[in-house]
């Protein structure tokens, strides 16, 4: 895991190579079919591009609303998912504009097998939430979305290391606690992110949520008294903070973090970093990453794997 985050910036030297592009037809809008990590790329996209005409389908089958001029991308890293392969077969049943981002498995040899337009991910041995700059450059490959500064000028501009130590000390600071990762609507991918990485490589809990939403209802739940105090006790909170979010969203997150520290609840704000958009979004998967490295350190637990979900996997295919 260590190595794959101080890597991280050389995936974007990737260069996607669509094959049977001559049987891709023109998209209006898009649905992403994906789980897990590997569907973190369109949401990280989502947030690039506010304005996409995009829906990830985090299920069995096909969204509800019909598409008709819709590409639908069948996205899994192993190329196993069960519920993404139930999407690209409805997808192809009804013979709708299909594709598939792939490292191999089932999902790429039916990609093969009926000329379907696909992009084959290098597949390093390392984990889908790591692999966010090949999935987020194939994925990309498909939109045709301008793209400024170029996707693969992030080999240059991304520095992995320059994240490690805040990592680790801020790992250090929610030892014992249960992350709670708070963002504004546009960041929640981010969000989403952190809390994976903490569930995922630290194998803690961890949660998130948005602002504002989360100010008319979950906020309430840490108006602790005498006799819930050491239920809240339990958590520390996380606040993202981005210099492009909603001013109203800046003050929010200004007052909540003055509540919860009132109540001497922990409270850490951390600045979104970098010129860009798509910079700033990465730069905050890299300093999660290496902050749930550090953790899963911390409580002694192997970063790398989920044997849990493979566990899991196994006695559903019984």
């Amino acid at each position: 895991m260590e190595n794959s985050i101080r890597n991280f910036a050389e995936q974007f030297n990737f260069e996607p190579k669509v094959e049977n592009e001559e049987n891709l037809h023109p998209a209006e809008s898009f649905v992403v079919g994906g789980m897990g990590g590997s569907r973190l790329s369109a949401g990280i996209l989502q947030s690039i591009f506010p304005d996409l005409d995009l829906i990830i389908h985090k299920n069995y089958g096909l969204p509800a609303k019909k598409l008709d001029k819709s590409l639908f991308i069948a996205s899994s890293f192993s190329g196993n998912t069960e519920e993404v392969l139930d999407f690209l077969e409805k997808a192809m049943a009804q013979k709708l504009n299909t594709a598939v981002i792939s490292s191999g498995g089932k999902l790429l040899q039916i990609a093969q097998e009926n000329k379907l337009p696909f992009i084959q991910l290098p597949n390093e041995g390392i984990q889908p939430r790591i692999a966010l700059g090949y999935s987020t450059l194939a994925l990309f490959s498909f939109i045709k979305k301008t793209f400024v500064p170029e996707p693969q000028t992030l080999a240059r501009i991304l520095n992995p290391l320059r994240f490690e130590d805040q990592g680790e000390e801020l790992a250090r600071t929610l030892k014992n606690k249960i992350p709670i990762i708070y963002s504004s609507e546009q960041n929640k991918i981010a969000a989403e992110i952190w809390k994976i990485n903490f569930n995922e490589t630290g194998k803690i809990p961890a949660f998130c949520n948005v602002l504002p939403e989360l100010n008319h209802n979950e906020m309430t739940s840490f108006d602790h008294n005498n006799q819930s105090q050491l239920l809240s006790e339990n958590f520390s909170f996380v606040l993202l903070h981005d210099s492009e979010d909603h001013p109203r969203i800046k003050m929010r997150m200004e007052v909540l973090t003055k509540i919860l520290e009132r109540k001497e609840l922990p409270t850490k704000m951390l600045e979104f970093e970098g010129e860009g958009r798509a910079e700033r979004i990465f730069n905050s998967v890299l300093l999660s990453c290496w902050t749930a490295l550090y953790t899963a350190r911390l409580y002694g637990a192997e970063p790398e794997e989920v044997p849990m979900v493979e566990k899991f996997k196994n006695l559903i295919s019984d």
